[in-house]
């Protein structure tokens, strides 16, 4: 189990989701130093010092008792029942078993492939690519999920008023903009760098702090609109406007309202560019629905002074302005309606195309916008062709589950849910992403078989039916590489796989093997002749434009290879300014749609054809009186390594801790650091309290990625005594035009915890799971 325990003198060059660094393995002990080039590295690297040989690692292939012993179907013991371990063999054999059953049984589209999670920066040990490119191949397809968790309902409706969401993120406005043009920055939810911290293929500079501070300097104004006062760096000295969690689009309307009325919105852009500005001004000034959209009107919804809105719109017009609304106001009921406003407040101002000014749409949320996009390919594994059409918005997930056959509404289509038998999942954790849990954990009972692919027990593996061992990125080959990111890595192998773990291409490949389909999936290929195959399309692309090309064996002995980037030249939107006929948008009329016929044609009542004022459905009330903000954390990138060292060092007596205010907390006759229970009725957790007026009054921050600790999993509603805010959110989608998730905001009571403090078991080893095979 321990291989690969003595140290390794040099420092080898790897990288993560939230940055490049080097390492080498000291005993148990990984030491870890930050990329020298990184100005501003993440202290989130700290979280594999500890990570290696944690007790919570898989060590081999487990099977629930329950399966094993009864087989597959329906069963509500998941969560609940011991693992025996097994040999790859003999997990093999058994697997492979299933998936030919489902798949000749029941077809390829009674199988979800859910593989949704941030599960390495490495390009080939891609889980994701791993798990599609495998069912493509052995089962004939899946039914997949479509769009994300972070921006279900800006992924739908970015298409329908700007026609391209990648462009709009990914090629717009970049930090470097912001740095020299930006007069005023409208931040809508905040710039939180520890949001930016992480991206999909790593970092080699975080930047963003630097360009704030830069900015800031030349004399940049930074306002940031919100309940939590640490979504914007200190750098930024913003000016904090404390609104009511999800009333953004309230004040957006008003903004708009009194720079109308001053007459200084900018109606030449409205006019040459956008379409149904009209038809929204109308319903802006009241003359649709009798409410005029005033500063006032804003005032008692968002809590925001009428005067201090009134005197922000008088200060915009002339300035270049950049417009910012972050993922986390998209998650929420509605949540089409801020993005939507934000991009029309932008039109207002006349803003689009112009450097540093225009709709940074969910700039801060993620380490890759904001920044230039490379002028070569990157690597990108082959995931063969789907056989099955069906899917589902990601977040549906227990929805389908829970309701095979039943109709929904999505992005002006009624679909059906389908009949799922067997879910295959690597790579990510849905116990820490999807909301109420608790109706999650019924959802996984209904299938006949789940299986995991897991590097520790987490509540997924936990509740799954077949547990394969996988690896950590540390212990494997890999390229690290991003589109908006000039240094690809050599990702070397810093330490031997723990216990039995596999990587996934090798456990995909015995699979593949044991349903006839191995050499169609391996192609021959082993690890490292896949990464020498994958580099070449990066090296023959740099041959091309008569740059320097190392081979693959320079490329992995030097470590990294510095790749060339396209101009800052502001995309398509930059384009479109400049030209709007040559370069129209990607929408139906070729210009912002600030009103849309597209989705006036829908006729869905909770998404009207232009950005509207929507009450919510969980909002506060007598029995819960508090907004839940659960948003991101600032140690770990999600759920991942919540074990590690530097999670680890921001819990309070184990626990996850969540921010009230002080007066708050008085009333409640709560004391900082005491432990605290959230609850609502879906369900309860346990948290520590810190207390601090940088969060609104009435509002309760605790952050998502505790593991899912259940203090008896008998229980049909247990208290997760570790602090996971999902066992408390809503799950239902922002809509039926996006079916996003709605997991930011919901509401709940507090009250201080009193009895004798639950032990956390979230990093123990379920029954059996101790146990070697034979014993």
């Amino acid at each position: 189990m321990d291989g690969g325990q003595s140290e390794q003198s040099t420092f080898k060059l790897h990288s993560s989701h939230w940055g490049i660094f080097s390492a080498r393995r000291n005993g148990d002990r990984l030491d870890v130093r930050p990329y020298a080039d990184d100005p501003d590295p993440s202290p989130m690297l700290g979280n594999f010092t500890n990570a290696l040989n944690h007790p919570a690692r898989i060590a081999q292939p487990m099977i629930r008792q329950g399966w094993l012993e009864r087989g597959a179907g329906p069963d509500a013991r998941r969560g609940r029942e011991a693992f025996v371990p097994v040999s790859w063999d003999v997990v093999t054999d058994l697997l492979a078993g299933e998936l030919r059953r489902v798949r000749d049984g029941h077809g390829p589209g009674a199988v979800f492939g859910g593989s949704y999670g941030w599960a390495s920066a490495g390009r080939f040990h891609h889980a994701q690519s791993q798990i599609h490119r495998f069912l493509n191949i052995a089962m004939g397809g899946y039914v997949r999920s479509v769009n994300s968790y972070s921006a279900g309902a800006s992924a739908v409706i970015v298409p329908h008023v700007l026609g391209d969401y990648s462009g709009l993120t990914m090629h717009n406005v970049t930090w470097q903009q912001v740095a020299e043009e930006t007069e005023v920055v409208l931040a809508f939810g905040g710039l939180a760098l520890k949001n930016s911290a992480v991206a999909g293929g790593g970092i080699s500079q975080h930047v963003e702090r630097g360009a704030i501070a830069a900015a800031r300097a030349r004399g940049c104004r930074f306002l940031l609109f919100g309940p939590l006062r640490p979504d914007m760096p200190a750098e930024a000295e913003a000016e904090w406007i404390n609104l009511v969690p999800g009333t953004d689009t309230a004040l957006m309307l008003a903004l708009v309202y009194c720079l109308v009325k001053d007459n200084k919105h900018d109606i030449g852009f409205l006019e040459r560019y956008c379409v149904g500005w009209e038809k929204f001004e109308a319903y802006v000034l009241g003359v649709t629905d009798g409410q005029p959209k005033t500063a006032a009107w804003a005032e008692a919804i968002s809590g925001v002074p009428a005067a201090q809105i009134a005197a922000i719109a008088s200060q915009l017009a002339g300035k270049r302005v950049l417009v910012t609304v972050a993922h986390s106001l998209q998650r929420s009921e509605h949540g089409e309606q801020p993005v939507w406003m934000g991009a029309v407040l932008a039109a207002v101002l006349g803003q689009y195309g112009l450097p540093g000014g225009g709709f940074g749409y969910a700039m801060g949320a993620i380490g890759y916008y904001g920044r230039r996009n490379n002028a070569v390919p990157g690597p990108t594994l082959g995931q063969g062709q789907n056989g099955v059409e069906d899917f589902i918005p990601v977040a549906r997930i227990a929805d389908m589950l829970l309701n095979p056959g039943e109709r929904y509404r999505y992005n002006g289509e009624t679909r059906r849910y389908p009949d799922i038998r067997l879910v295959y999942w690597a790579g990510g954790n849905p116990f820490h992403h999807h909301q109420d849990l608790n109706r999650l954990r019924q959802a996984f009972a209904r299938v006949d078989t789940l299986v995991v692919h897991e590097q520790a027990w987490t509540a997924t593996a936990r509740h799954a039916d077949i547990v394969l061992p996988a690896t950590m990125s540390l212990e494997r080959e890999d390229i690290g590489y991003s589109s908006n990111d000039p240094v690809m890595v050599a990702m070397h192998r810093l330490a031997e796989p723990y216990g039995e773990a596999r990587d996934d291409y090798t456990i995909f490949a015995g699979l593949a093997a044991a349903l006839d389909v191995g050499e169609r999936f391996t192609e021959g290929r082993d690890s490292r002749a896949w990464l020498a195959h994958l580099y070449e399309r990066t090296r023959s692309a740099l041959e091309a434009q008569n740059l320097p090309a190392p081979g693959f064996a320079e490329f992995w002995e030097q470590g990294k290879l510095v790749v060339p980037q396209k101009p800052d030249d502001g995309g398509y939107l930059r384009a479109f300014r400049d030209d709007p006929d040559t370069h129209p948008l990607k929408t139906p009329s070729g210009r912002i749609e600030i009103y849309s016929e597209t989705i006036a044609g829908f006729g869905e009542a909770d998404c009207p054809p232009h950005p509207a004022w929507m009450d919510k459905r969980s909002a506060p009330d007598r029995a819960a009186p508090f907004y839940l903000v659960a948003n991101q954390p600032a140690t770990r990138l999600h759920s991942q390594l919540d074990f590690g060292a530097f999670s680890q060092s921001s819990k309070h007596r184990g626990r996850e801790v969540a921010t009230l205010h002080p007066a708050d907390a008085a009333a409640k006759g709560i004391a900082d650091g005491d432990i605290i229970k959230l609850f609502n009725q879906r369900g309860a957790c346990l948290a520590a309290a810190r207390l601090s007026d940088g969060v609104s009054p009435g509002v309760i921050q605790l952050a998502t990625g505790a593991w899912y600790d259940p203090q008896d999993p008998e229980d049909e509603k247990p208290l997760c005594v570790h602090g996971n805010p999902n066992v408390l959110t809503l799950d239902v989608g922002t809509s039926n035009l996006a079916q996003g998730c709605t997991g930011q905001l919901t509401a709940v009571n507090v009250e201080k915890f009193e009895g004798n403090l639950p032990p956390i078991r979230a990093y123990e080893p379920p029954r059996g799971a101790l146990l070697k095979a034979g014993d």
